[in-house]
């Protein structure tokens, strides 16, 4: 992460609609686990597999006491010789069942068999919450609620959609929920204060050189 990426991460701690939105964002996923406790899937696209996200989000479950969090990474093109926790493909979406969150990541509308993928883990009853980029949503300057009109907006719980042209990009996004989710409810503005110091640590950290693949 460059030094703008690092401003502009700092400037939407200062109270841009960016840190509600991706606070409300992480605490429908962590609220999800927690009550749930099914386990967290993370899909990302056959182009697009959100690695850096399942990485935080192992440190968050670490860090904050709630193992829930830690997700099951799913991958289009796992082989029975990857590791363990890299070898999980896409038959077990249609292995998702009531009480399981299932994340998707995508930068752009998923093709058809991933939304299929995802429409059969909602009809089993997991919960489908949907990080994504495309067009504008709501109107509120995040992308945030039901407006963008996607197809994967649709079939989540909830959504968050980072629109083209924004001034924070999905990676930047994905920072800040996977560290909000670290949070045990939306931050209070004292809690905000905790947000941002370990916002602030998780900056220091994203400017060092990039780890090996998760």
């Amino acid at each position: 992460m460059d030094a703008v990426r690092v401003a502009l991460l700092r400037e939407v701690l200062a109270g841009t609609e960016w840190l509600g939105a991706t606070c409300r964002f992480a605490a429908a996923l962590r609220g999800s686990v927690v009550s749930h406790g099914g386990g967290l899937l993370l899909v990302g696209t056959p182009e697009y597999e959100p690695w850096h996200l399942a990485a935080h989000l192992v440190d968050e479950a670490a860090w904050s006491g709630t193992p829930e969090l830690a997700p099951t990474l799913v991958r289009h093109a796992a082989r029975p010789s990857d590791p363990p926790h890299l070898a999980v493909g896409p038959g077990r979406l249609a292995a998702a069942r009531r009480g399981e969150t299932l994340l998707v990541v995508s930068p752009a509308e998923p093709d058809a068999p991933l939304l299929e993928g995802v429409h059969d883990a909602r009809r089993a009853g997991a919960t489908v919450l949907a990080l994504g980029g495309g067009r504008g949503g709501d109107g509120d300057g995040s992308g945030s609620g039901r407006g963008s009109g996607s197809e994967l907006t649709a079939l989540a719980h909830e959504a968050l959609t980072v629109p083209d042209g924004s001034e924070l990009d999905l990676d930047t996004v994905q920072h800040l929920v996977s560290a909000a989710a670290g949070e045990h409810a939306v931050p209070t503005p004292r809690g905000q204060r905790r947000l941002r110091d370990r916002l602030s640590r998780l900056t220091d950290a994203l400017t060092a050189p990039p780890p090996p693949r998760w």
